[in-house]
């Protein structure tokens, strides 16, 4: 039996839908000019309108042509997106995307084109999925020395800050977790910015967990 593939724009209207839920949380976070909502809702709805014009062409070619309508945007956050979609559409070429290898395109799309440890393969419940992230963003060097593309214990020890100030605000589980995270990587180096990460994150897995479901 052939193994599902990942329907790219469906996953990605999932998000843009999501950021669209969040669209004026995450303005007010932002302190600069209050259209951080505004901004990644536009990345991803442009994201998922790229997916479904190049509906028939390979992963790789849909997350290329993403990444290069991005790129013509101003905002800091679709260059961002745009590099970590150029990253996975050199990672998947002559592959398919399906829910066992989806993690290391959500890595990837995280990063943000950012050099990445290879991700552990995806498994069917959100909460291995999010272990398995978290080991993927980790990397496996040694504390204190953190491998290419992963976090040291400095980085470890605020993204565990993160997580009990989110779970004093009284935030879900995986929210918490994800938005702490985000803080800890590249795309979280401002406050909406992990926020806005969060709930990319939580969307791309929920979506993907939905799909790991199915194949079983």
């Amino acid at each position: 039996m052939a193994t599902k593939q990942v329907n790219l724009a469906k996953v990605f209207g999932t998000v843009a839908t999501a950021l669209a839920s969040n669209r004026d949380t995450l303005n007010q976070a932002d302190p600069y000019n209050h259209d951080h909502g505004d901004n990644m809702v536009e990345v991803f709805d442009v994201v998922a309108q790229a997916m479904k014009a190049k509906k028939g062409a390979s992963p790789a070619d849909q997350l290329a042509y993403a990444s290069d309508l991005l790129r013509q945007k101003e905002s800091g956050s679709a260059k961002y997106y745009a590099g970590g979609l150029m990253q996975a559409a050199q990672q998947f070429t002559g592959k398919q995307v399906t829910p066992n290898n989806a993690m290391e395109l959500i890595q990837t799309l995280l990063g943000g084109g950012m050099p990445t440890s290879p991700a552990a393969p995806a498994a069917s419940g959100q909460a291995d999925m999010l272990g398995s992230l978290l080991s993927g963003l980790t990397g496996s060097g040694q504390a204190g020395a953190p491998a290419q593309g992963g976090l040291d214990i400095g980085d470890l020890l605020n993204a565990g800050m993160s997580y009990m100030n989110a779970k004093q605000r009284g935030e879900a589980d995986t929210t918490a977790l994800m938005g702490a995270l985000m803080s800890a990587t590249s795309g979280g180096n401002t406050a909406y910015r992990a926020q806005s990460g969060a709930v990319v994150a939580n969307a791309l897995m929920q979506a993907v967990g939905a799909l790991a479901a199915k194949k079983r």
